[in-house]
C-alpha cells in the first residue's frame, strides 16, 4: 500500500535481477524478500503494466497468476484495461519510496481507472500523474468516475481463493456494503485504509510450499460493515494529527534474504 516518501536508500533497489533458484515469499509483506522472482509481463488480455522504469514488476507465480486472472475476466466485458502499477522489486526487500509493503512478491497495486488500450495507459499516465480518484473532493462519497468496471474489479478480485485482503479507501468499502446483494461473504477480505482512493491494494495468501513466508493475522469475520468500519469516519481517524507517524523502526530482516540479497 502507498505510504509517505521513505528517506533512506535501499540495497534492495540496487539489484537489477532477480535471484536464481525456485520462487520463494520470504517473510512478511512489510519485512521480507523474494527469492526467484518472476516478472509480470508488459501486458496481457485485460491488463497493461505501467512505469516499468520503477523495476517494480516482479511477483511470486501466485500473485501473477491472480494478475492474469483478473485481467482475463475483465477482457470479457471491456475492450478497455486494467492498469497494474508496483508489485515488487526483483527480489523483493525495502522499496526507497512509495511502500512500506510490496515486500516479498505477494501484493500488487491496482489502478481503478481503465485505459483505453495499452498505448493510451502508458502515454497518459507516466510517473508523477496518476488515474482520477474515485472518491469525491470531500472524501465523504464515491465520485462520478466510479462505475460497474471498478466493482467488477473488486469483487472479482475479492472472490479469487488466492486473495487474502484487499486494501480500499473507507469510503469506497462503505459504498461496497450499502450496495451489495446476494452473497456477501467477498465483502469481508475488502479492508479501509488510508489513501487508495485511485488504486487498491490486493495480498495474496501465503503460497504452499513457501514454509519461510509470514502470514498477516487474519482477516476478522464477517462483512467488516459495521463498527470497525464506522470508526474510520470519526474525527479521531479522519484527523491528521491523531494517526501514527514518525520514522519506523528497522524490524530484522529474516535471515533467508541475506541470502536472496546476496545471491548472483
Amino acid at each position: 500500500m502507498l505510504v509517505l516518501p521513505l528517506c533512506q536508500a535501499s540495497p534492495w533497489t540496487k539489484v537489477r535481477s532477480p535471484s536464481p533458484g525456485p520462487s520463494d515469499a520470504i517473510g512478511s509483506a512489510a519485512n521480507g524478500c523474494l527469492g526467484g522472482a518472476v516478472p509480470l509481463p508488459a501486458q496481457g488480455p485485460g491488463y497493461v503494466s505501467i512505469r516499468r522504469e520503477r523495476n517494480r514488476y516482479y511477483g511470486h507465480p501466485e500473485l501473477l497468476a491472480f494478475v492474469r486472472h483478473l485481467g482475463a475476466v475483465l477482457s470479457r466485458h471491456t475492450s478497455e484495461v486494467m492498469m497494474v502499477g508496483d508489485l515488487s522489486q526483483p527480489r523483493g526487500g525495502l522499496m526507497s519510496s512509495s511502500h512500506r509493503s510490496h515486500q516479498n512478491g505477494l501484493d500488487v497495486d491496482i489502478w481503478f481507472s481503465l485505459a483505453a488500450s495499452a498505448t493510451a495507459a502508458i502515454r497518459h499516465y507516466p510517473e508523477g500523474r496518476d488515474p482520477r480518484s474515485m472518491v469525491s473532493r470531500g472524501a465523504l462519497h464515491l465520485s462520478p468516475a466510479w462505475g460497474a468496471d471498478q466493482w467488477l474489479l473488486l469483487e472479482t478480485a475479492a472472490e479469487d481463493p488466492r486473495v487474502d485482503r484487499i486494501f480500499v479507501n473507507p469510503v469506497i468499502k462503505r459504498a461496497l456494503c450499502k450496495s451489495a446483494s446476494g452473497s456477501r461473504s467477498w465483502l469481508h477480505k475488502i479492508r479501509p485504509w488510508w489513501g487508495h482512493e485511485a488504486h487498491f491494494h490486493v495480498r495474496v495468501h501465503c503460497p504452499k510450499g513457501n514454509p519461510n513466508c509470514h502470514a498477516q493475522a487474519p482477516v476478522p469475520p464477517g462483512d467488516g460493515c459495521g463498527r470497525q468500519l464506522a470508526w474510520w469516519f470519526t474525527p479521531e481517524a479522519r484527523t491528521p494529527s491523531k494517526r501514527k507517524t514518525g520514522p519506523h523502526p528497522e524490524p530484522i530482516m529474516p535471515a533467508a534474504c541475506r541470502a536472496v540479497l546476496a545471491g548472483s
